[in-house]
């Protein structure tokens, strides 16, 4: 093993870009649905050793050693982006016709822009980088730092940060109670780099000092995470039955104007049953939840939609929860059509009595990023509607009869640790209510990675998780992360399920992400005074 990672070490070129492209795409295989957590030690482990090889050339800063380490980072970020995000090229071929030209820009171009985080990731370590177990810390500062720049600049795409390795492994992810997603990468990497120290170091009690550490901490989580489920409530909120439609309506129709009574008629009959007359449609049902955008219509007017609706929820009482387009005109001077994705709630007449807008829209998907310039190359975006997206101007829970304060998440919104709650000083919810349409990416690991990320929303937020997917994984998700009800990928159905209570405010909740960024400064820190003592 020490001449395969001397080799490493050594390596340079094309050899030096093949192994960490090799090194990064075999990471992918730690997050969901793989969730093979050890094959993140042989990315962080590789580039431990990558990175001894890098930093041999020049001092601290110069920029021979900043240019080698932000390649070796560059590379290794396009292998994990590839390999872990490669289903996107699914929506692209939803509409062949017209997007498959650029089928490429979603599966090679934006891993290359991502792998700029890690890039820099890699060269910020190098910066810090230093003999002995400062090598560790120093890479967990610079990924953990990069990590979270991804998750917040250029409107933030945290779409499988190492720290969901973390989140894969029963017990210890309830440590994203008190760390959050972006404290559960800084721990992740440094406990999956740790074992590099087997191989490069030279003084024995330091080889063994770091992969030591490192395992019992990682005991330390996984045990103190079983700890606190052994003693977790199971108490549901009275007078509330949720019923989660997953309709599995295929996507090259779930925009068809022309096929919307069927698609209504479609949840309609999924809804009660699947049409078997000996079970009541909607009995014992308070609340139903329908998927994002479900109709290829505005349904605010349709009248005639809405009359159906409210036949079908009447005679039991129950309330509709749905997402849906929502239309409002500008001023009357340009008369301009905004259309909003949002999730409006029905009472048992059929009639809208609240309504939500999605405040963090998808770039490509819902708006085009620089639409003058970008239009000018026959780029557009995904969603069709004959106006503008426009976005929600703040987050607010929803009122919705009968059940408590509800936080309204449309699609990849639930992903973005810290921003699934309102405002600080703003009431808290009660839950969490996600609908999401993932049929763009059809059976592949996206769906579940999507589910993964909401899930970890709940144990942060220490919130239940109420999730309707047109397909995908729709879900009942305790403020443990424990999953009530499911259903998977591909099927066609319901589920029936209680709403359980939610907990007391986690750590995370009252701090979020400041409580990252002093573990950042630690990290950092710790890695300065090390490399200081070294020189």
């Amino acid at each position: 093993m020490r001449a395969l990672a001397d080799a490493v070490v050594l390596s340079s070129g094309p050899r030096r870009a093949a192994t960490a492209w090799g090194a990064g795409a075999v990471g992918a295989l730690a997050m969901a649905p793989f969730d093979v957590v050890p094959a993140l030690v042989v990315t962080m482990t590789a580039a431990v050793l990558l990175l001894d090889g890098a930093t041999a050339e020049g001092g601290a800063l110069s920029r021979a050693r900043l240019a080698a380490a932000a390649s070796i980072g560059w590379w290794l970020g396009f292998g994990y982006f590839t390999a872990g995000l490669w289903w996107l090229g699914n929506a692209f071929l939803v509409e062949a016709d017209q997007f498959a030209w650029a089928l490429p820009l979603g599966v090679l171009g934006l891993p290359a822009v991502l792998a700029l985080f890690t890039a820099a990731g890699f060269a910020a370590a190098a910066a810090l980088w230093s003999p002995g177990t400062g090598r560790i810390v120093a890479l967990a500062a610079g990924l953990g730092g990069s990590e979270y720049l991804r998750g917040v600049l250029f409107t933030g795409f945290p779409w499988n940060a190492f720290g969901m390795a973390i989140a894969a492994i029963p017990g210890a992810d309830q440590s994203a109670a008190l760390f959050g997603l972006h404290g559960l990468t800084l721990i992740a990497v440094a406990i999956a780099a740790s074992p590099a120290m087997l191989l490069v170091g030279n003084d024995r009690r330091e080889r063994l000092l770091a992969p030591a550490t490192a395992t019992a901490v990682l005991l330390l989580l996984a045990g103190g995470g079983a700890l606190r489920l052994a003693f977790a409530s199971e108490a549901t909120v009275p007078n509330v039955r949720l019923r989660i439609l997953q309709p599995a309506v295929p996507q090259d129709a779930k925009f068809n104007a022309a096929g919307g009574p069927a698609i209504l008629q479609r949840y309609l009959t999924l809804s009660s049953g699947n049409g078997d007359p000996a079970r009541p449609a909607l009995q014992g049902v308070t609340h139903l939840v329908w998927p994002e955008s479900a109709f290829p219509f505005v349904l605010g007017r349709e009248p005639v939609a809405l009359g159906r609706i409210g036949a079908f929820l009447r005679p039991s009482g129950a309330v509709l929860i749905t997402g849906a387009v929502r239309e409002s005109r500008g001023s009357a001077e340009d008369g301009e059509r905004l259309f909003f994705n949002a999730i409006q709630v029905l009472d048992p007449s059929g009639a809208i009595v609240a309504s939500a807008d999605k405040v963090h829209l998808v770039p490509f998907g819902e708006y085009l990023p620089f639409e003058a310039l970008l239009s000018r190359f026959g780029l557009r975006r995904f969603v069709h509607a004959p106006g503008s997206f426009g976005a929600g101007a703040v987050r607010t829970t929803l009122p919705v009869p009968g059940l408590p304060g509800v936080m309204p998440l449309v699609c990849y919104e639930a992903i973005f640790p810290g921003e699934v709650t309102p405002v600080p000083g703003a009431v808290r919810p009660r839950l969490l209510l996600n609908v999401t349409n993932d049929a763009w990416f059809g059976d592949t690991p996206g769906p579940r990675q999507h589910f993964a990320q909401a899930r970890l929303r709940s144990i942060e937020e220490g919130l239940p998780l109420v999730r309707s997917a047109n397909t995908g994984v729709s879900a009942v998700v305790d403020g443990y992360g424990r999953i009530k009800a499911r259903m998977d990928v591909g099927r066609a159905g319901f589920i029936d399920a209680d709403l359980p209570e939610p907990l007391a405010p986690t750590l995370f909740a009252h701090l979020g992400n400041s409580l990252f960024a002093w573990s950042w400064a630690a990290f950092a820190l710790t890695a300065f005074v090390l490399l200081r003592r070294k020189a």
